[in-house]
């Protein structure tokens, strides 16, 4: 460990003027789930933790579905459980849990100022912060550079272009012997992931958010239908019939495997493509997501993760001390360079270790503080249930269970029984 993590652990851990001693050390419980490498990165870094500051951490490991995590978090905290200290927290909670967690901005005072404010932002419900962010998160479209080269081809702008260079390199590299490649990969599960995919396609055909800032029903029109259908023609033509199945470790098994040609995912999959045991280090690149036509932006889901201390937790400074850590720099660089996790401190991204071994992250600055936030300022506490309806349309349509417009018809009269008369 490096002479600067022991003094920021050391700082970190400072509760008044003194080091917390053996006798008043606390364990610190929390709850996260995780994706790739994640419980191995948790894992050294409260040990790290455990060292200077004498707290022990334990780790609730929860599913690895979002959705699921929210399901289990609401219950937990709606009976004020006193078990869990801290929950690792996904960007779209904060409104819908605000009321449960500590509020984080006079303990955090000192260091909010060192993040960006928009990602700060996110998680202030009614000026009150109610998590400290660990990471932010905003995907790339990921591409075998060394299958576009042979076949001469540049990375797509648009989503038609994918979708024909897809169906080219698939058809020749088959026919060479390369049975098992795909053209495109991404998460088409009925999951909070798909909400993610389908807001991106629909976004960058101009075909509005889903839900507007002023809570406004928008999904039902001609230009998200339209980005529908043409992500129902990629189901088992470019892209596999299990992805109306797949979640980001399917996707990133069958890409790392060296079986496709493009995929969507989120950054975390770049260090892992490029680790010494895979198969495709070196052979690929990252670039931003298509676009729907000529003249439309690109759109990329906002993601994150944060932390926050519930206002039931009988261990809140302790617990608090731990929060300050795993936000602070030498954490997020750490888990930047191991991980290829986007920091959310601006200083990071001018740091030149960061850049040379995750070249990945300082070109991703500008993606993610322009991506698309899901609706779930606009919709409240009803927001996990708008996205629910909203990717089982998603993936029906898919599946070829009824039509894009079909489908989408029906959703905005899901949508406009849940608003009633307003999001709460």
């Amino acid at each position: 460990m490096s002479l600067d993590l022991r003094r920021a652990i050391a700082l970190a851990c400072l509760v008044g003027a003194s080091m917390t001693t053996a006798a008043d050390a606390d364990e610190i419980v929390v709850a996260s789930g995780a994706i790739g490498t994640d419980l191995v990165e948790l894992a050294a870094q409260f040990d790290a933790f455990t060292e200077q500051s004498g707290h022990t951490v334990k780790l609730v490991s929860m599913p690895a579905s979002t959705s699921e995590q929210f399901g289990q978090y609401r219950l937990w905290l709606a009976a004020r459980n006193p078990d869990v200290d801290i929950y690792r927290t996904d960007v779209i909670w904060a409104p819908q849990l605000a009321r449960h967690f500590v509020d984080l901005k006079e303990p955090l005072a000192d260091v909010i100022p060192n993040h960006f404010p928009a990602i700060i932002e996110s998680q202030m419900v009614e000026g009150r912060l109610v998590a400290a962010p660990m990471y932010t998160d905003a995907p790339a479209l990921y591409y075998r550079k060394d299958l576009l080269e042979k076949h001469g081809k540049k990375p797509p702008e648009t989503w038609d272009e994918l979708t024909a260079i897809a169906v080219e390199i698939q058809e020749k590299e088959r026919a060479e012997g390369q049975s098992q490649l795909w053209g495109f990969l991404f998460q088409g599960a009925a999951y909070e992931g798909l909400t993610c995919d389908a807001l991106e396609w629909i976004v960058s055909s101009g075909g509005g958010k889903i839900v507007e800032e002023d809570g406004s029903i928008s999904v039902n029109n001609p230009q998200a239908a339209a980005a529908l259908t043409r992500a129902q023609s990629w189901i088992g033509s470019i892209s596999p019939g299990g992805t109306l199945a797949y979640k980001e470790e399917d996707t990133r098994g069958v890409w790392q495997a060296g079986n496709a040609v493009f995929m969507r995912n989120w950054p975390y999959a770049y260090a892992l493509g490029n680790g010494t045991d895979s198969p495709i280090r070196g052979k690929f690149d990252v670039t931003t997501l298509p676009v729907g036509a000529e003249g439309q932006s690109s759109a990329a889901t906002l993601g994150g993760w944060n932390l926050a201390v519930s206002e039931y937790s009988e261990h809140r400074q302790a617990a608090i001390e731990l929060v300050r850590y795993m936000t602070g720099e030498e954490a997020q660089k750490y888990r930047a360079i191991q991980n290829s996790r986007l920091p959310t401190l601006m200083s990071l991204y001018e740091d030149a270790e960061i850049a040379e071994k995750q070249p990945l992250i300082p070109r991703w600055q500008e993606v993610f503080l322009n991506a698309v936030p899901r609706p779930s300022a606009a919709t409240k506490g009803s927001y996990n249930e708008m996205s629910s309806e909203f990717w089982t349309a998603v993936n029906n349509t898919l599946a070829g269970r009824g039509t894009a417009e079909e489908n989408l018809k029906r959703l905005e009269a899901r949508l406009t029984r849940l608003k009633r008369d307003g999001w709460k």
